[in-house]
């Protein structure tokens, strides 16, 4: 018979995470937030993001923000991408476009943007095309996109409601649905059938 050789003796003590450093984490981070801004100062401290809705059934009742912009979405802007992503604008290659809502929804996100945006020129006192002027830099101020063009649901969310008596009655679509997908399914063999029986009835008549 063995002993039992259990190692209890393992010292967790001296392995325990602590997180007696929050407070000093919270004023850092907030420190690093207050350097990036008076860095990218006058530009925003964030980037504009798309409106998209979320995956799965569950939740795509839901809109939040996506990625980036999609090109199409930039083509209708009349945004190119690689002027795009100078101007605080962020753009995702891999996103496709499925709903024209959201399409639409974005285009216009971008339109607004274009139409608010101060362009600084990149050489002091030499402005080209599409600068803004000295009256717009003059008044320029630090903001953030996010709540200058918050996401905020669509006016035409689905809500609940009771069915009325006309719903009741009516027919169901369901089985409509079904049955035609039954006849699609059952077109071929019911043709042969209807053909074999025609071929029987003329060669019964010979």
């Amino acid at each position: 018979q063995q002993i039992p050789n259990n190692h209890f003796r393992k010292q967790w003590q001296t392995r325990v995470r602590t997180h007696f450093d929050q407070p000093g984490r919270k004023l850092r981070r907030r420190n690093a937030r207050i350097t990036k801004a008076a860095a990218l100062a006058p530009r925003p401290v964030d980037k504009l993001r798309p409106v998209i809705r979320c995956p799965t059934i569950k939740y795509n009742r839901r809109v939040r923000a996506g990625r980036g912009f999609t090109f199409e979405e930039l083509k209708a802007a009349k945004i190119a991408p690689t002027f795009a992503r100078t101007i605080g604008i962020s753009v995702d290659h891999r996103r496709v476009n499925h709903s024209v809502p959201t399409f639409t929804a974005n285009v216009e996100r971008l339109q607004a943007y274009r139409s608010k945006l101060i362009l600084f020129p990149r050489k002091v006192g030499k402005p080209k095309n599409g600068d803004s002027n000295s009256e717009d830099l003059a008044a320029a101020s630090q903001t953030v996109v996010a709540s200058t063009f918050p996401i905020a649901p669509y006016a035409d969310a689905v809500t609940e409601r009771k069915i009325t008596a006309e719903e009741k009655d009516a027919p169901s679509r369901y089985r409509e649905l079904r049955i035609a997908r039954s006849n699609q399914r059952q077109a071929g063999k019911r043709a042969k059938r209807h053909a074999e029986k025609a071929d029987a009835e003329a060669a019964a008549k010979k």
